[in-house]
């Protein structure tokens, strides 16, 4: 898909590199805040799986470009904004980068240490592993990140915050949710316009942190698996008891952003110049700087390359072979058959077929140019 084609398709896209956003998943972000006003009253923001920084650009934006731009802010007082990610991703203006494990407790720590052994208010997620197609797989590995997301979030979240992350709605969902209840009364599924309808993706918006009495962190997956056995017994076929009868599980669900806004599966047709010229399409604004597939891109193109050398060795004799039927059957026409008849008709009757010139290329096969005009006939086959 050529870069206008996909800006046509993909309007969300389209605009994320016009307003200067590194990735079309910062409008699924605001669009949240225009719902559930996240960003009120934070001051210590978290961004996990932050790369390649398109929400931690919406915290820079929302929190840390106002507060500097205010006549009466101090250095003291600006928002602090950090960003976490296994992979390096370039500099943003007011996020301070760790570049770390989520689900390691040391990363927690660097993290309370920036907030100089304060925690934050908000913690943010939009982490997703690379989907296989099948949802029940996406689903539970989606899952599994979360609940990675969550351990994080009971090490630096204050009592009172708020924590917003990815999911991927399945079978399993009302589990999750009832998971995240455990340590936050108010849980929202939501759906932004700008995630595509297609996409099982939607976003939990956890508020009013409030961690079971006497919890302890390390406790956290011992206390989770409780919630799969609501029956109170420790056999597995009880495991699905939430799902049915007094325990069903019943999940506020909310579409956000303007419903009148932009349809994120819908083609749109691209913008005309203002002095006539075509549509230029924009670079992305901030390629990764070291992305995990990198390794894998080069090796392809490396196969690739090595595998039409070998194919082109392999389809020379086949394109030669080719130009001497052509050749043949040009011979024929030109040759034979005005010689047949003349033999019927007399020496004197005009052939009725005169050959037209028609410049056809070889250069489908992959190896040969075209150096000569081959007729019609040629391709119709006389004989």
């Amino acid at each position: 898909m050529g870069k206008a084609s996909k800006d046509k398709r993909d309007i969300y896209y389209r605009k994320a590199k016009e307003e200067g956003w590194r990735a079309r998943s910062a409008f699924k972000l605001l669009q949240i805040d225009e719902e559930f006003d996240i960003f009120r009253g934070v001051k210590r923001a978290v961004d996990l799986c932050a790369a390649p920084g398109s929400w931690s650009q919406v915290l820079s934006r929302k929190l840390y470009v106002p507060a500097k731009s205010s006549p009466e802010s101090r250095d003291g007082d600006l928002p602090l904004i950090v960003a976490i990610d296994l992979q390096p991703m370039a500099p943003i203006d007011g996020v301070i980068q760790v570049q770390g494990d989520i689900t390691n407790a040391r990363t927690a720590e660097v993290v309370i240490k920036h907030f100089d052994g304060c925690k934050a208010d908000l913690v943010v997620c939009d982490g997703a592993p690379d989907v296989t197609g099948l949802h029940d797989m996406d689903e539970f590995v989606q899952s599994q990140l979360i609940l990675a997301a969550l351990t994080i979030v009971t090490h630096v979240l204050r009592v009172g915050g708020k924590f917003v992350a990815k999911i991927f709605r399945g079978k399993d969902t009302s589990l999750l949710y009832s998971q995240l209840k455990l340590f936050f009364p108010n849980v929202t599924f939501a759906k932004p316009k700008s995630s595509r309808n297609s996409s099982i993706e939607a976003f939990a918006v956890c508020e009013n942190y409030s961690p079971p009495e006497g919890f302890n962190q390390k406790d956290l997956y011992h206390l989770l698996e409780k919630v799969g056995t609501p029956c109170g017994s420790d056999n597995l076929d009880c495991s699905s008891g939430w799902l049915e009868g007094a325990n069903k599980v019943y999940i506020p669900f909310l579409a956000c952003g303007d419903l009148n806004g932009y349809d994120s599966d819908r083609s749109y047709p691209l913008p005309s110049s203002v002095n006539g010229s075509s549509y230029q399409s924009l670079d992305p604004v901030q390629p990764p700087i070291a992305p995990p597939y990198k390794t894998a891109i080069e090796l392809k193109k490396a196969s690739s390359h090595e595998y039409l050398r070998g194919a082109t060795s392999k389809v020379q004799p086949l394109a030669e072979a080719f130009r001497l039927v052509l050749e043949n059957r040009r011979n024929t026409f030109t040759t034979l058959l005005p010689t047949r008849h003349k033999n019927l008709m007399g020496d004197d009757a005009p052939f009725p077929l005169e050959p037209k010139p028609l410049p056809i290329s070889l250069s489908f096969l992959g190896v040969i140019e075209p150096t000569s005009e081959l007729y019609m006939k040629d391709i119709i086959g006389f004989s």
